[in-house]
């Protein structure tokens, strides 16, 4: 583009556009992550996780969990160095300064985030009607019928966020305790279970080479995928135009969030396994996000909480869908201000103050995709596009990763340091990253495929916005 770098890296005028009312506390910044992480990834993975490993589920949850962190150390470098809502397009653009990465990296995390929004939606609703038929209330409804539900859920949303941060974030909090109850019963269930005597605790060290991979490659296999459900974390700084005093929160809040996560992940996991056989756990691998319902069946046959569970489930995919567009039209309305995207998806509710245009865009391209994963019925729509989230964004954090050790050696001595990430974890969390992402996870080709049509609609993006961006300009000479 012919913008210049400066240009880029400075905001609009003052007076142009308000700005966002920080309404976030640490208490609420804490459950707005923790929501994020947890939700739609544990119900999603964990079945297909134990069907790969066997009964040693729980050791790819803290490997993802320890990536994860290190990846959050260079997210809170930078967040607390640049307290602007844009994130990594914005850490990358202040690293290299080169317009078309900023806009692949900007564009790959607002697609991995109405990704995984589209399909939360599409598993919401499919709780809700499961929910209805295991409690006779109706049949099983059509496939049309399921993705109008979808639909009508992403609009919804989208009048919440309208609302504004405030409300989002508070309709976010009753929704993460609703979630955090249903996976404080499925580990109730699995600790009542142990203290009958009749689990299989000691099956948590028992590692099942389900797919002939070897310990290593299965290992490393099971946490690309128990990736998925460890992201969410970097959706926060998303939120730092939002947040009080964010260079002093952020850090403690972050990883607290991702400490609770991991641990709720771990109990979840070693329920799984105490409850489950280990045939049962190899068969579990292909049913979509029933590992934790079957847990519950079958560990609790005389109280009937199974009727009540798709019901907290529809809440945890709720709230991930609720955050991930949250950071999506935040990012969209951040990469306005930056000159990045045209400056009108950066328009603002003057009473409201919520970025308008960017929740339009996000949730426009979220219809979109819901109706474009539906339209096949044989698709595995939760095992692809979750797999195409983790890809993309393990993509992403390679470059952040590289993007701190870079603005690392630029950083101004003169300048105020609020946290660094220890010694070179920037670049272990790069080189991790990177190996997770790689083909030989095992990861399902079609991903890739996936994958890399979105960047091409991105591609195709960036050259409209650059030949709008030069015909502005040219306006401006004459």
């Amino acid at each position: 583009m012919s913008t210049t770098s400066d240009e880029v890296l400075n905001p609009m005028p003052a007076g142009q556009e308000p700005e966002l009312k920080r309404v976030l506390g640490s208490k609420l910044l804490l459950l707005f992550i923790v929501g994020d992480i947890l939700g739609a990834g544990v119900y999603a993975v964990t079945g297909t996780m134990a069907g790969t490993v066997g009964g040693i589920v729980w050791l790819p949850f803290l490997l993802a969990f320890i990536v994860a962190t290190l990846t959050a150390l260079s997210y809170l470098e930078l967040v607390t160095q640049y307290p602007q809502a844009a994130g990594a397009a914005l850490y990358t653009h202040k690293a290299f300064g080169i317009h078309f990465v900023t806009f692949l990296v900007a564009f790959a995390v607002v697609c991995s985030g109405i990704t995984s929004a589209s399909t939360s939606a599409n598993v919401l609703a499919q709780n809700l009607f499961g929910g209805l038929e295991i409690n006779g209330w109706m049949d099983k409804p059509d496939r049309s019928v399921i993705t109008a539900v979808a639909l009508a859920f992403m609009l919804l949303l989208a009048a919440i966020n309208l609302r504004g941060v405030g409300e989002s974030v508070k309709f976010n909090v009753v929704l993460t305790l609703v979630e955090v109850l249903a996976l404080c019963i499925v580990i109730g269930v699995g600790f009542f279970v142990m203290a009958q005597g009749t689990g299989n605790f000691q099956e948590i060290l028992v590692f099942t080479d389900q797919q002939d991979k070897g310990l290593f490659l299965a290992v490393t296999a099971a946490t690309s995928i128990a990736f998925f459900a460890m992201v969410g974390f970097e959706d926060s700084v998303n939120m730092v135009e939002e947040t009080k005093d964010p260079e002093k929160i952020f850090p403690r809040t972050m990883l607290t969030g991702l400490g609770i996560a991991v641990l709720l992940y771990m109990l979840v996991a070693i329920s799984v396994v105490s409850v489950l056989s280990p045939t049962e756990l190899g068969e579990i691998r292909e049913a979509e996000g029933a590992a934790l319902l079957e847990v519950v069946h079958k560990g609790s046959p005389d109280f009937p909480i199974d009727r009540i569970f798709p019901f907290l489930a529809v809440f945890a995919v709720a709230n991930t869908a609720l955050i991930n567009m949250l950071m999506a039209s935040r990012l969209i309305y951040g990469m306005a201000r930056q000159h990045v995207l045209p400056s009108g998806l950066g328009k603002v509710l003057p009473g409201r103050r919520s970025p308008w245009a960017g929740i339009t865009f996000s949730t426009v391209l979220a219809l979109g995709l819901i109706w474009y994963v539906s339209s096949d019925p044989d698709s595995n729509i939760v095992a692809n596009l979750s797999g195409t989230t983790a890809f993309l964004l393990l993509c992403v954090f390679t470059v952040v990763n590289v993007v701190c050790v870079v603005l690392r050696r630029k950083r101004d001595p003169n300048r105020k340091v609020f946290f660094t990430s220890p010694g070179q974890l920037p670049l272990v969390a790069a080189l991790l990253c990177a190996f997770l992402a790689g083909p030989w996870v095992g990861r399902n080709v079609i991903q890739y495929q996936v994958a890399g049509g979105l960047m091409a609609i991105g591609i195709v993006l960036w050259f409209i916005t650059w030949l709008l961006t030069r015909k502005s300009n040219a306006r401006r000479r004459t």
